[in-house]
């Protein structure tokens, strides 16, 4: 008989409200709730420490299938920057990856640098004039796609002085409020502030450019910077999971992103789709880790 659950459904998010790890979360719980409505979920919030929090909450769940957690990169990432000591694959569950997100470099609108060309030159004269907002922590596809765009310009990877922010908003923020001269955080983080005319979009890393606010943003390539990197957003549930519930689990999140609601959130929010699950996730995740240890090592920051 097949597994099916048997209480309410919970999708911790390790952002606040807002953050692009509670968008996600909380695009998965409507996408659900039109394909399985008889599976109530509710989004839960465990924002700290880079995410972190939100892992020791669901390493605690060990074999529980009524819950998910959005992830991403980051959990490779960590554990190769040794910031962190969980292992995807070997402590947790993956079970889909969802979607991509692009980088996006921004300034506070009417500020310095106020093109990607002018940044690339403020960097390579002296980066560690260079304030960035960084989002969830160091080691991330934001942070490594930082540190191409600094080697490109023939600055030091390790000399601009970065600011890390639980959510890209507080990021945001931080360029807003004058304290960061640009942010690097996925797109959808800062569309709003871009449609009002308060920042302004320097360059993105995706491999074409993206739509909407972004349209006149031209992609770090077109400027012969060799950083096209996005960051994936996925499901994972809690280590242990048997068989039967992981058949569940990759049958109701691979309905949920067939859907209008879910195909209207890819559009608004910038989002590329990317779904993989099953083996070609699991390839996915181990040529990642090798390829995210690759790069660090190169740039100086891996420690495993």
């Amino acid at each position: 008989m097949s597994w099916k659950p048997e209480k309410e459904i919970e999708i911790i998010a390790g952002t606040p409200p807002g953050g692009g790890l509670d968008r996600a979360a909380r695009a998965l719980a409507q996408a659900m709730r039109s394909v399985a409505s008889e599976h109530p979920a509710r989004v839960v919030n465990i924002p700290g420490d880079g995410a972190r929090k939100c892992w020791e909450t669901l390493e605690r769940r060990a074999g529980d299938p009524h819950v998910v957690s959005i992830s991403s990169s980051n959990l490779a990432t960590d554990h190769i920057l040794g910031l962190g000591r969980y292992h995807h694959e070997r402590d947790f569950t993956p079970l889909a990856i969802l979607y991509t997100e692009y980088i996006a470099f921004l300034a506070r609108a009417g500020s310095f640098p106020d093109s990607g060309e002018k940044l690339l030159e403020r960097l390579g004269a002296d980066a560690g004039s260079v304030t960035v907002a960084l989002s969830t922590s160091l080691g991330n596809p934001n942070h490594i796609a930082l540190a191409k765009v600094v080697r490109h310009a023939g600055g030091d990877v390790k000399a601009p002085k970065i600011r890390v922010f639980d959510s890209a908003l507080d990021a945001v923020a931080d360029v807003l409020a004058g304290t960061a001269d640009v942010c690097a955080v996925t797109a959808a983080s800062a569309a709003k502030e871009l449609e009002a005319g308060t920042m302004r979009a320097l360059a993105v890393s995706a491999p074409r450019r993206l739509h909407g606010a972004y349209a006149q943003a031209p992609t770090w390539a077109e400027l012969a910077v060799d950083c096209v990197i996005g960051a994936w957003r996925g499901a994972t549930g809690a280590g242990g999971l048997a068989a039967e519930p992981i058949a569940f689990w990759e049958g109701l999140l691979g309905a949920a992103v067939e859907t209008p609601a879910w195909r209207e959130e890819l559009q608004r929010l910038y989002w590329t789709p990317s779904y993989v699950q099953g083996a070609t996730l699991r390839e996915h995740l181990a040529r990642e880790r090798a390829e995210m240890t690759a790069i660090l090592a190169d740039l100086g920051l891996a420690k495993r």
